[in-house]
């Protein structure tokens, strides 16, 4: 255990809490809390241009849903806040003006116009761009030529020419950078707010932050953070590049990626716990000791180190996402799983939003029924559809087992048990399925299929006896009189 430890989680408030974004946020806050140290979730939000209104909000709230919590933040303060990035512009002026006074940095000129012709000059002759140094040793007059035009310079960095930047990544072991292909990169835009690469260099040393966990995207941005470490003297913290999350295609996973769900939000509207979406995020590019695949997030924090975080790539199963959603809602209490499915009935439309207790007390019954086989929670709909029909539609497997030769017996005979019952009950309803059996000599399939069939227009579904009993007697009639005449 070390008190030392203090990681960050640094997200840009451009939109809702993607996937790999909440991996990062899970793997620093695990890693935190195992090691007994502290979790600091910080804005980076000097990017103004992409900036959404509300998206801090909704980042919050996303990261508490999932069941973490925080030490340091824009919510409740810490020893070195400012945590948000505009609110420490200031802060980042007197770095730069200090790598400016020592020479490590230089103001740039060039127009966006030029930068975009000399790179298209790159290109064409097979090189790989990036910025030629124009403006690395310019004289006063020079600068004062540009700036009599009113050209507002920016300030790059004056990156050391052939050298070569050693990371040793906690992950990925020593990985290599050579200065020459990196080019001198801009720290601050015209405007005097900062670029990330290097905000998020003083954020971090000022913070002291121990450990930055993030996903291997960000090695490329290393080299240059490490750089500005090294200009100013200051010790390195710990890198972690986990490894890539790859899609159910294995292809390289992009915001624009329809073959996967990719907002938190999205889960939590749709019914997933946060407790399953947590514990499937864990084990994207982190393995646990033995064979055991559930944990609660305590129990993940227990184990977690970073020996056992991967760089080889994850693969976001999203049937493993949905077998484990579904061990969860097995395992929770019925109340539980009603107001997480309860809500998606209600929105499509199936059940009114005001019910009296008669009504709430057979919806409770009717996602009871379900409860095992639910994924999620607006998978309710799908799976409850044959309750909310007026007719049923028979498929052909369905009407195979309607024409079968036992079939007009059974239910003939089970139509009569109805009828003649005092109580329509579950319980009764099994004893009338079970006269039926004794009266028509017939059983297993032979007896049940053509039950099911009739009164669901399924093959397959929860227990017949609570199924009928929720139809209703009148619906349960009117369905065996229709597959009556299919018989």
């Amino acid at each position: 255990m070390s008190s030392n430890v203090r990681v960050r989680f640094a997200p840009s408030p451009t939109g809702h809490l993607h996937i790999g974004g909440a991996r990062s946020a899970l793997f620093n806050y695990l890693y935190a809390r195992n090691q007994g140290g502290k979790f600091v979730l910080r804005i980076e939000d000097t990017d103004q241009a992409r900036n959404v209104e509300q998206a801090k909000e909704k980042l919050l709230d996303s990261l508490k849903w999932l069941g973490m919590d925080w030490d340091e933040s824009i919510d409740i303060g810490g020893e070195y806040g400012p945590y948000s990035s505009m609110e420490r512009v200031d802060i980042y002026k007197d770095y730069v003006q200090q790598l400016l006074d020592e020479g490590k940095a230089y103001y740039c000129y060039m127009t966006s116009e030029e930068l975009e012709e000399e790179r298209a000059a790159q290109l064409a002759r097979g090189e790989a761009p990036k910025y030629s140094g124009r403006d690395r040793d310019l004289t006063p007059e020079q600068r004062k030529a540009y700036e009599d035009k009113g050209i507002k310079p920016v300030v790059r960095f004056r990156v050391p020419q052939n050298q070569v930047v050693k990371i040793e990544d906690a992950v990925r072991g020593d990985v290599s950078f050579e200065t020459d292909g990196i080019g001198d990169f801009v720290i601050a835009r015209n405007d005097g707010v900062p670029m990330y690469n290097f905000a998020v260099v003083i954020d971090d040393q000022l913070m002291k932050i121990s450990h930055v966990i993030r996903a291997e995207e960000h090695l490329s941005n290393t080299p240059r953070q490490a750089l500005v470490y090294e200009a100013f003297g200051w010790e390195k913290p710990t890198f972690a590049h986990a490894s890539l999350i790859l899609n159910p295609d294995r292809q390289k996973m992009s915001k624009r990626d329809e073959s996967i769900i990719q907002f938190v939000e999205q889960y939590k509207e749709l019914g997933y716990l946060p407790e399953a979406l947590v514990n499937f995020l864990a084990l994207l590019g982190w393995s646990p000791v033995g064979e055991e695949e559930i944990f609660t997030i305590d129990e993940l924090s227990d184990q977690f180190s970073l020996e056992r975080v991967s760089k080889a790539p994850a693969v976001f199963d999203t049937d493993k996402l949905a077998w484990m959603n579904n061990q969860y809602i097995q395992a929770a209490p019925l109340e539980k799983i009603v107001d997480l499915a309860l809500p998606h009935l209600i929105h499509a439309g199936r059940l009114p939003e005001e019910m009296d207790e008669t009504r709430k007390e057979w919806a409770t019954r009717l996602i009871s029924l379900y409860k095992e086989q639910l994924h999620y929670g607006a998978e309710i709909v799908t799976l409850t559809e044959l309750f909310f029909k007026e007719e049923i539609e028979y498929n052909e497997e369905a009407k195979a087992v309607l024409t079968e030769e036992q079939v007009p017996d059974v239910l003939n005979h089970f139509v009569q048990e109805l009828d003649a019952l005092e109580e329509y009950t579950a319980p009764a309803i099994k004893a009338a399925i079970k006269a039926t059996q004794k009266a028509t000599g017939q059983k297993g399939k032979k007896l049940f299929m053509p039950i099911r069939v009739a009164a669901t227009g399924q093959t397959h579904g929860p227990e017949l006896p609570d199924t009928i009993e929720l139809l209703g007697k009148a619906t349960i009639a009117a369905r065996l009189k229709q597959a009556a005449s299919l018989a």
